[in-house]
């Protein structure tokens, strides 16, 4: 699978209300996930709304990034 290059700005440049996904390390080891909304960046990491609450990333713990298009509709 190729590369995609780094986004402009990356997740720095992100702002409150984007639906981004986001993989980092946790502080026990191994690595997750958070899919959702951008609460707050800010330098010291972001925090993003998932369907769970919200999960703060710290800025160290990040290794990819990138905004995600918008949840398709819910099925009746």
């Amino acid at each position: 699978m190729p590369e995609r290059p780094p986004e402009p700005g990356g997740w720095r440049s992100w702002r409150p209300g984007e639906r981004v996904v986001v993989r980092f390390r946790l502080p026990e080891g191994g690595l997750t996930d958070a899919l959702g909304e951008v609460v707050r960046v800010g330098p010291g990491g972001l925090a993003i709304r998932t369907r769970r609450g919200v999960v703060d990333v710290p800025a160290e713990a990040v290794m990819l990034a990138k905004r995600v298009p918008p949840p398709p509709p819910r099925r009746r």
